[in-house]
């Protein structure tokens, strides 16, 4: 499946979850009201010998009713208050796990290598590097991935998977954890937390009620009443395990395969499987919502009564087989030993490639086929961000993970032009430091191509994120004033602002994608037209006012749409950010007609300039559309301006 068929697949399942979730609140409604007619049988009548039936007809309809609803406003109303809490996305999972942030610029080995992983998987897969967390009590061996949407993910793994993973079998965790991210797996998880609170709570009464009464000579029939809850809860704990084992398990099988896909080493999955296997601590997790998270994790994070019924996960050796039918257990750890990586995590250089000769590549990929890179990853784009990060100036490396010095590079990939049109961005910033940072930092990134930027933005963005919002705010603003200092504002200046200003934002749940590319003609012309403004040449034939109207008869084309006429005149800075803002709520199926048409602009010509696939991604990243690296090979060494 293409990532807009996952996105759609997530929704459906979505809606599977919600239909069990329903049938989960009638069971656990009805068993309180039974609950409550025994209680007030008991309580009024001495007859033992009454029959059922008869029982039930003692009971008022009030009571029913009242019971009924008093119980479901409670769930409904737990199931709320974790919404809520959870709005932060996988910033409020983590730390409902008790995962601590890795910093960027961290000097642990084990939690470099980890961060050395994410970001080459990220760059590699074209989405912003997820925050990086370390559950430091947890010894087995385990991991997640949480968030709303791909641009808010964060990957959290276990003390144990840092000390006990060799990188190869870490790095295929990360990806399967990527495949979550990837495939829209992880918005439907955070709301099965949520939701599925609800229906766990009443038994959490119960226990209160048993706790509060105990040895109380008059709690007999409130012991009784807690107790009866308590087994209620279990009657929860069951609708909502066999909900996780419903949603879970395929998805654990697909996360698996993608792995072993993205990483062309089936060793690496299988090898961190075994681990688990063999492992007295298992993947098993001590925190106290081990149970709530249960669907999220890498391996089960819970021991579980009926086992295989309620399995949020498959079982090892199947999970091992499907990866690697071939894998012996006896000699990989034969391997394993003498392969086993040093302590110190360090990017080699070794693996960089020819230089291109050539800036611009033929693009053999039909619109409707460039659409299938939307989400994905392989082991040689992989490859590619291992070597673009192994060709980073140290110091530039260090000061992308810098929480002051990450801004100042940001900013700094957009000084250009002429000596004294620097001089004049650099007097426009209105943070003298900032300034100053940006003017020490502007030669480590001068030369550096449109290409390379995305992947700048990618790695400096995780410890501005860390900064005071004061300082968010003095980065956006630093932003703009460069981008205004010279009086016109380009494509790339404006994304880049947009993607940043987005990232910088208060998390928040994204907004419901259900809109039609029909209710946003206006937004989508705009972003089409200034693509293809971008994408057209001066010497193209016909002149550039032909060339910039063939590329948008075939946008349109390829959207399905009538002709998309040019915006005339000047296309303000906010009003191009507003669109790609409101495009972002387009259906996944409609986001991939976008998508199609953004590659129809830039492709007609059937060639696609290293500048043009920068630009394409970040737009992808703007719209939350992730594109891989496009002409991955061309070394990265040679991507200069």
């Amino acid at each position: 499946m293409t990532f807009f068929e996952h996105q759609s697949h997530a929704r459906r399942n979505t809606r599977v979850m919600v239909l069990l979730f329903v049938a989960a609140v009638l069971g656990v409604v009805t068993a309180v009201d039974l609950v409550l007619a025994g209680l007030y049988v008991w309580g009024t009548t001495e007859d033992a010998a009454m029959s059922l039936p008869a029982m039930l007809k003692l009971v008022p309809v009030e009571l029913w009713l009242g019971g009924a609803a008093a119980t479901a406003a409670v769930i409904a109303l737990v199931s709320l208050y974790n919404v809520a809490r959870l709005a932060e996305g996988g910033t409020a999972v983590a730390r409902m796990a008790g995962a601590r942030r890795v910093a960027p610029d961290t000097k642990d080995p084990l939690e470099q290598r980890l961060r050395n992983v994410v970001e080459e998987m990220a760059i590699a897969a074209g989405v912003r590097v997820p925050e990086v967390y370390v559950m430091d009590g947890e010894r087995g061996i385990n991991a997640f991935a949480a968030g709303w949407d791909v641009s808010g993910a964060v990957v959290a793994v276990t003390r144990g998977t840092l000390e006990t993973l060799t990188r190869d079998e870490l790095q295929g965790v990360v990806a399967h954890e990527f495949s979550h991210i990837l495939n829209g797996d992880m918005r439907l998880n955070i709301r099965m937390i949520a939701v599925l609170a609800g229906i766990v709570f009443i038994g959490s009464i119960g226990e209160f009620v048993m706790r509060s009464v105990r040895g109380s000579r008059d709690g007999k029939g409130l012991v009784l009443a807690g107790l009866a809850l308590f087994i209620i809860g279990w009657i929860g704990l069951f609708f909502a395990r066999l909900i996780k084992s419903a949603v879970s398990r395929q998805r654990e099988f697909l996360a698996d395969a993608s792995s072993v896909q993205f990483t062309r080493n089936p060793d690496g999955i299988a090898g961190a499987l075994d681990q688990i296997r063999s492992s007295s601590a298992g993947a098993l997790i001590a925190n106290r919502f081990a149970e709530e998270m249960s669907h999220m994790f890498f391996g089960p994070s819970v021991k579980v009564w009926l086992g295989g019924l309620l399995d949020t996960h498959p079982p090892l050796d199947e999970r091992i087989r499907r990866v690697h039918p071939r894998f012996q257990r006896s000699a990989y750890r034969e391997k394993r030993e003498a392969a086993r990586p040093p302590v110190t995590e360090e990017i080699s250089s070794e693996r960089q490639g020819r230089r291109a000769s050539d800036l611009s590549a033929a693009w053999g990929r039909s619109p409707a086929q460039s659409v299938g890179l939307v989400g994905t990853l392989d082991a040689g784009k992989i490859d590619y961000a291992a070597r673009l990060l192994a060709g980073l100036p140290g110091a530039l490396r260090e000061a992308l993970r810098d929480a002051e010095r990450s801004p100042a590079v940001m900013v700094a990939l957009l000084l250009g032009g002429p000596e004294e049109a620097v001089r004049q961005q650099l007097a426009a910033i209105p943070n003298a430091a900032l300034a100053g940072r940006v003017k020490e930092i502007a030669p480590l990134v001068r030369g550096l191509g449109p290409a390379l930027h995305l992947p700048l933005v990618d790695l400096a963005l995780p410890a501005a994120k860390a900064a005071p919002q004061e300082a968010k705010q003095g980065l956006l603003a630093a932003l703009e004033a460069v981008i205004h200092a010279d009086r016109r504002v380009s494509l790339h200046e404006f994304v880049v602002l947009a993607l940043v200003r987005q990232q910088l934002s208060p998390r928040k749940k994204p907004p419901a994608e259900n809109r039609k590319l029909a209710e946003l003609k206006a937004e989508a012309a705009t972003v089409l037209s200034i693509v293809a403004h971008a994408g057209t040449r001066a010497d193209a034939k016909g002149g550039r006012e032909a060339a910039l109207a063939a590329a948008l008869r075939a946008a349109a084309a390829a959207m399905r749409l009538p002709e998309i006429v040019p915006v005339a005149g000047e296309i303000k800075l906010q009003g191009a950010i507003d669109a790609l803002e409101a495009l972002r709520s387009l259906a996944p199926a409609q986001k991939a007609l976008l998508v199609e048409g953004l590659f129809a602009a830039v492709t007609f010509d059937g060639t696609i300039r290293v500048a043009e696939a920068g630009l394409m991604r970040l737009v992808g990243a703007a719209l939350d559309c992730p594109l891989p690296p496009l002409l991955e090979s061309i070394d990265p060494a040679s991507l200069a301006a």
